[in-house]
């Protein structure tokens, strides 16, 4: 009986030992699980504080990503605008170039006409220097002729004067004749 009793009490004192370790174990596990859920308790309040984070993120994206598609829809109309400014551009450069065209053959012709009109005057200065020369060789002349005509007129004055003496001087003889006349026939 005490043997039996004595190996209770080493059955007991066995149970003891295996209950103070399972206590420890239990108590370095509520320890673990302690320490285990306070790190949760951390990590969960570093992913909501991630997620709040990354929402706000994600807002602030949203946000960048609409003020952006708001300006590249005002780059794309500034773009067509600036395009179409080209295109205009690009048809009035066109039609200065035409113009250009268009104007450089007008210049060749007025050159070329320029260049007649240069030649005629040359021709009509040497045509006029001969003129001046007849000219003045033609006053010499008329200079001569007025000389002639006024040595004419008084040429014929005097013919004139004496022509006029000529017919008194016949009237005086025709008063004669007739005076000798009556005084034969007396």
């Amino acid at each position: 009986f005490k043997q039996r009793l004595t190996g209770q009490q080493q059955e007991i004192n066995n149970l003891i030992q295996r209950k103070n370790a399972v206590d420890e174990e239990n108590a370095r596990l509520k320890n673990e699980f302690s320490n285990l859920n306070q790190k949760f308790k951390d990590k969960s309040q570093e992913l909501k504080d991630t997620e709040e984070c990354a929402q706000k993120k994600e807002e602030q994206n949203r946000l960048v990503i609409k003020n952006l598609e708001e300006e590249n829809k005002g780059l794309n109309t500034c773009c067509a605008d600036l395009l179409n400014d080209l295109e205009k551009l690009r048809k009035q450069e066109a039609q200065w170039e035409t113009e250009k065209s268009g104007n450089d053959a007008r210049i060749k012709n007025l050159e070329t006409d320029l260049a007649d009109a240069r030649e005629q005057m040359k021709e009509l200065r040497s045509i006029c220097t001969n003129l001046s020369s007849q000219v003045a060789v033609k006053q010499e002349e008329l200079s001569q002729k007025d000389c002639d005509v006024i040595r004419a007129k008084k040429e014929l004055q005097e013919l004139q004067n004496l022509y006029r003496q000529n017919i008194e001087h016949t009237a005086q003889q025709a008063e004669l004749i007739k005076q000798l006349q009556v005084l034969n026939t007396d």
